[in-house]
């Protein structure tokens, strides 16, 4: 990108929107103060495809307590074996204490009180803190289907913050292994692997932490801390989404993951289906719950969207080749392509053959037996909740309000942030601050932005077809699950 230290307009408004919508959501994060434009320019080949084109410097104003990062740590590295690279201070111990002592005394001043006589059970507290702090952060960021896109070192606050926000995405339908970042090729970065990689990246801090903290000491603090911290920051939050409120049992996690699969079944939309659920009835009136299954059902994917989920992206003749070369010559199979890639693009190809069958109405068929099965298995365990309490009706009241206040309605999807962008650009800001608004008050309906005004069918047949196609976009609820065009987005 040509090392000039420019950030463009489109970038720039993501970055501004989102670690507002993060705040808002309670979620740690930095702050956007500010979001300037200019009309200096530089040249951006978005999808690096040989594609530049011409985008507005802006500049966004970041606020955090400190920009500090877990690889800030790493420019002691001493020389790699493998690559000959080295860190830019390495052997220079004294401004890695120097460091070190700063940001304990200054982030975390009660582990300095606490172990001011000895440096190592000191800095062991720290490392405990910042472990626990990011498995709470990372449980925080699956609960509302965040996937931030690049977690390497360098993008991982040393005092547990949401930062660096590059190619991030909100999960629309679920997909464990959903991948937001267009240029992450091997999905090191999926959704479902992002609990591991911050795991990793705590790792990689413990290591640069030597000899200040022995190895062995933050090895184990990692291993003891970090997995039951986030299982159970977790499990917590679920429990609100799902109205668990008076009861924890050990069955609760096995019918969270059951959701989640149904979810994955049906192609639900992740943050939809959680609103959707505080209005579950649990009596066992039909009427009642064919309408949770119509309102369910609602939010899966269609025929045309799961089309376009499982579309190959292989060339055949490509995939052919790669699999004549994996039984012919495995060694050189093994270092131009990997067995993942081509066994999920196999997949691809027969999830998509099977689609050419499915028509509409055997989907819903379908989609409303899975729902049908969960449900019943919410019930019994919601009718465990009324048993223990006194008053039922008093119970549900509060059910209703801790899952409205943890099951956003809002959220900033892809086409909304998109919408907002292709606005700006052509100088036109109002439509940020509108989706800022909204963003700031994500588990309430927003009065008067239920729907963007209808106005396109009263424009002139001399309208062209891009401003129509515009004006059908913006027409969507915010809340809209994302419309087919949304599915070309790309962010890398």
């Amino acid at each position: 990108r040509q090392a000039d230290g420019r950030k463009v307009l489109r970038s720039s408004i993501r970055e501004f929107l989102c670690s507002e919508a993060m705040f808002h959501l309670g979620i740690p994060t930095t702050r956007a103060g500010t979001c300037v434009t200019s009309d200096s320019r530089v040249v951006r080949d978005i999808f690096y495809d040989g594609n530049p084109k011409s985008e507005r410097c802006t500049v966004v104003l970041r606020i955090a307590s400190t920009f500090i990062r877990f690889g800030s740590f790493e420019i002691f590295k001493p020389t790699d074996e493998y690559t000959g690279r080295k860190g830019p201070s390495v052997n220079r111990n004294d401004i890695r204490i120097q460091m070190l002592d700063y940001v304990i005394s200054t982030f975390y001043p009660e582990i300095q009180e606490a172990y001011s006589d000895n440096s190592i059970q000191r800095n062991a507290a720290f490392f405990k803190e910042i472990t626990k702090r990011t498995a709470r952060l990372v449980a925080e960021w699956q609960c509302v289907g965040f996937c931030h896109g690049v977690l390497n070192t360098d993008n991982m606050s040393i005092v547990g913050l949401t930062i660096d926000y590059g190619p991030f995405g909100f999960m629309d339908r679920y997909d464990p292994e959903h991948i937001c970042n267009g240029s992450d090729n091997t999905g090191r970065y999926a959704y479902n692997k992002q609990p591991e990689i911050c795991k990793w990246n705590l790792g990689k801090l413990a290591e640069a932490l030597v000899p200040e903290l022995p190895l062995e000491i933050s090895e184990l603090i990692l291993e003891e801390e970090y997995d039951a911290e986030f299982e159970k920051h977790y499990l917590q939050k679920m429990r609100k989404k799902l109205g668990l409120i008076q009861l924890e049992l050990e069955e609760d996690s096995k019918l969270v993951s059951e959701l989640l699969e149904t979810m994955h079944l049906t192609g639900g939309d992740f943050t939809n289906i959680f609103y959707l659920l505080s209005s579950f009835s649990v009596d066992c009136d039909p009427s009642k719950l064919e309408d949770s299954l119509d309102k369910l059902t609602s939010q899966c994917a269609s025929v045309e969207e799961l089309k376009v989920a499982f579309k190959p992206q292989m060339d055949p003749r490509q995939l052919s080749m790669m699999l004549m070369l994996a039984q012919s010559n495995p060694q050189l199979f093994a270092l131009i392509g990997t067995k993942a890639n081509i066994n999920k693009e196999l997949e691809r190809i027969e999830q998509f053959s099977k689609l050419q069958q499915l028509t509409a109405a055997d989907l819903l068929s379908r989609n409303k037996r899975h729902w049908k099965e969960w449900l019943e298995k919410y019930r019994v365990r919601l009718q465990k909740e009324i048993e223990s309490v006194s008053d039922a009706d008093a119970w549900n009241t509060d059910r209703v309000k801790v899952m409205n206040s943890n099951n956003p309605k809002y959220i900033l999807r892809n086409y909304i942030a998109q919408n907002a962008i292709e606005a700006a650009e052509n100088g036109d800001f109002s439509e940020v601050r509108n989706v800022l608004k909204l963003l700031e008050n994500p588990f309430q309906e927003a009065e008067g932005f239920g729907e963007v005004k209808e106005d396109a069918e009263e424009e002139g047949a001399a309208a062209t077809a891009a401003a129509c196609a515009q004006e059908t976009r913006s027409r969507l609820p915010y809340c809209s699950k994302p419309p087919l065009w949304a599915s070309e987005l790309c962010v890398t």
